[in-house]
């Protein structure tokens, strides 16, 4: 019976992210009605578990952290195509959905995957373990690309408005790349170990002890299908945006609105990915993928935005509002008293979701 159901669930996670790239291809730049919206919806969430599964297969085999990177870098360029193609797409209104989506997704990151994934792992087993050197680090790379990338156009004076002269934006792109370059070299090659669960004791958990690694055939299939199972959910998820858009307007919410939508759906594997490790004790593993697509979407999407005004006619609006701002300092200065001691109580999974829900209110409350 056990066998029967892996069996059944092997091949749904096959055909799942091929039926996705084909729906996309039937629904690719088409006006959808409710039905099809419907069918939509109902694919790109399987395509979204589907994406968690295979990256849980290739995670386990490459190990960590390596796992963890696959998984952010893999969504995050696929996120800054989507962001582009709606740029491209959407003119004047569009200029701040590459502010509104990376800082939604830094908002999401931060606070959401972290505080849910902290509450999770102390209620489940009395306190949350991680390894305080590899994760402040990690920090102290996002708040240095957020801070560079969406703070300081809202202060700089060569171009009016909370935009970046020519000059400026070309610096934000390239510090992106190198900050988000070395943090990967520390990541994966320097110290590797900063970024390895650990024990109770501190002890580093190099190896995964529940099962065997999947065979380099596996994880190399799975690999590919992690890609499909992505495009599709980014694919699909520009097709139903015109319904979100709609549904957003109708209601009366800011246009920014959409950003968060958008990262929301975007975000979705990660977050039960990392969701999975916090029940296994593996919080190290959860905060390596909720901070890492934090710094991969900012260090990934600047420098590509950067390069599409080369040919995207309209403004390119980065700074951050005042409230918004406060948002990003309390999350740095939380994150930061949360990082120190390597350990966490539900208490501090509870102040990040704290944050994040004051987040999303002042996103559709203003």
């Amino acid at each position: 019976m056990i066998v029967r159901i892996r069996s059944l669930m092997a091949r749904w996670t096959t055909v799942v992210p091929a039926a996705a790239v084909v729906l996309l291809a039937f629904t690719w730049g088409r006006e959808l009605p409710g039905a099809a919206v419907a069918l939509v919806t109902l694919v790109l969430a399987g395509a979204v578990l589907a994406a968690v599964h295979h990256a849980e297969v290739v995670a386990h085999r490459v190990g960590e952290p390596f796992g963890s990177l696959v998984l952010a870098v893999a969504v995050t360029i696929i996120e800054v195509a989507l962001i582009v193609t709606l740029m491209a797409d959407g003119g004047d209104k569009s200029s701040t959905l590459a502010r509104d989506t990376v800082f939604a997704a830094v908002m999401i990151t931060c606070n959401g995957i972290v505080g849910i994934c902290l509450l999770v792992a102390s209620l489940r087993h009395g306190l949350a373990v991680f390894n305080a050197e590899g994760t402040g680090a990690a920090l102290a790379t996002v708040a240095t690309l957020a801070t560079l990338s969406l703070v300081f156009p809202t202060f700089t004076t060569s171009k009016p408005g909370p935009e970046f002269s020519t000059a400026q934006l070309t610096f934000a792109a390239l510090a992106s790349l190198v900050l988000y370059g070395l943090f990967v070299a520390t990541q994966t090659v320097r110290h590797r170990d900063y970024f390895l669960p650990i024990t109770r004791q501190g002890k580093v958990i190099d190896v995964d002890e529940h099962a065997d690694a999947p065979s380099g055939r596996t994880a190399g299939i799975s690999l590919g299908l992690l890609g499909l199972a992505l495009v599709g959910v980014v694919g699909l998820a520009k097709g139903v945006s015109p319904t979100i858009e709609s549904g957003v307007e109708a209601a009366g919410m800011p246009h920014s609105v959409v950003g968060v939508i958008i990262a929301l759906l975007v975000l979705l594997p990660e977050t039960i990915a990392a969701l999975r490790s916090a029940r296994r004790d593996r919080v190290q593993t959860s905060l390596n993928l909720a901070l890492g697509s934090a710094m991969a979407s900012i260090g990934l999407t600047i420098p590509a935005v950067a390069l599409a005004t080369i040919w995207l006619s309209g403004p390119l609006v980065l700074g951050l509002s005042s409230t918004h701002m406060v948002l990003l300092v309390l999350t740095v200065v939380v994150s930061s008293l949360t990082v120190v001691p390597g350990r966490a109580t539900p208490l501090q999974g509870g102040v990040h979701l704290v944050v994040f829900a004051a987040y999303l209110e002042l996103a559709i409350n203003p």
